[in-house]
């Protein structure tokens, strides 16, 4: 593709919700980070088992991967694996279901210049399939009133939407290293009502660089994150507490600042490294300084190391057994479960205060019985 969408399908999140962002991002290099290259070779990886799966010949690109390891190629067995479900399913009801595989998909007709990049499209009457795959683990991501899934759900009706007889949009993130398949499905109408109502005029104004900046968790992946002033605004909203103690603040006032703490934390650790990488580039902070961090002490030769101390009468070498996630890419998700399900346990977590709309289950016992943790 080489080009990309200014209002994409992947930044949809932002700029619906902060339509100047988009114009002001298109100024900022896209630098990338070995999250996102470890991404591409996930999602590389995942179209040829797919692809192979489906019988369609193609290069293995193992080789050529940076990233590869076997927790990768179990990810990506189970997203073809998953994918042929789908297939097999959809065969029930439509003798001729048409499987797209890193299709493009255009959504100008509510998004000017828009495009994106579904990962697998599979088109049948009645409800047709749309699975993106996501390799990352950090962020949870789910399906439902997702617009990067209804933009490219808009994109396929654009070709398909008349040719098949469809109602229903059915939208899922395969998410492998988060044990997370979110799916959310839809009336094609209620979509269209969507783009229409919501989509269009918003982005309509981030198109022309217009509209009010908005800050949120829509944030993280923003390029001017750290120079927003929109969110520093929100974020500074907090020291009209002055800083007092818990326990003099009013319930209410405790309850306003849960809702923004870890925004106000993401914001301060944003604004440290945006001076720090200026400082590395050269800039002068008043007041500041660039110094050298702490760093511990490392050996230049690990095998030359074993061998000094072995020639001395030592072991040079400790034993011990690896951690989950080492020993889940050395036996790979399902051999693991072979071998070692009956041998993990899962601790109760620690209890911690989320937002109501968090999906975990509220805990309602009382306070004795947290004495566990």
């Amino acid at each position: 593709m080489g080009k990309h969408a200014l209002l994409s399908a992947s930044s949809a999140h932002r700029w619906l919700n902060c339509p100047p962002s988009a114009r002001l991002c298109e100024s900022y290099e896209d630098k990338g980070n070995d999250y996102a290259a470890e991404g591409t070779d996930a999602h590389t990886l995942c179209e040829y088992k797919l692809k192979t799966a489906l019988g369609i010949r193609t290069k293995d690109p193992t080789a050529d991967l940076t990233y590869y390891n076997a927790e990768m190629e179990d990810c990506a067995n189970g997203y073809a694996a998953y994918v042929l479900e789908l297939v097999e399913t959809a065969k029930q009801s439509c003798s001729d279901p048409v499987v797209l595989i890193e299709q493009r998909l255009d959504f100008s007709r509510y998004v000017k210049d828009g495009f994106g990049t579904g990962d697998c499209v599979i088109i049948a009457d009645g409800t047709f399939n749309i699975v993106d795959y996501k390799h990352g683990q950090g962020v949870l991501v789910e399906a439902e009133d997702n617009p990067q899934m209804k933009l490219y759900a808009l994109g396929a009706l654009e070709i398909f939407d008349g040719i098949y007889d469809i109602n229903t949009v059915s939208m899922t993130i395969y998410q492998p290293r988060r044990d997370n398949v979110s799916t959310h499905t839809v009336f094609k109408e209620s979509l269209y009502q969507w783009a229409e109502e919501v989509l269009k005029p918003a982005a309509e104004l981030a198109y022309a660089g217009k509209g009010e900046f908005s800050a949120g968790e829509h944030c993280q992946f923003c390029k001017v994150k750290h120079a927003c002033r929109a969110r520093a605004e929100r974020s500074l909203e907090l020291a009209r507490y002055d800083f007092e103690l818990p326990p003099l603040l009013e319930d209410d006032e405790v309850e306003d600042i849960l809702g923004k703490i870890d925004d106000l934390v993401s914001w301060a650790s944003d604004i440290k490294d945006y001076a720090l990488q200026a400082a590395i580039g050269g800039k002068q902070w008043k007041n500041y300084k660039l110094v050298e961090g702490r760093s511990n002490r490392k050996y230049t030769d690990e095998a030359a190391v074993a061998a000094a101390v072995s020639a001395a009468g030592y072991d040079p070498y400790e034993r011990k057994v690896l951690g989950i996630t080492a020993m889940t890419s050395l036996l790979g998700k399902k051999r693991f479960e072979e071998i070692l399900g009956d041998y993990v346990e899962k601790p109760s977590g620690k209890p911690t205060l989320v937002p109501e709309c968090d999906k975990r289950p509220a805990i309602h016992a009382a306070q004795q019985d947290f004495s566990e943790f």
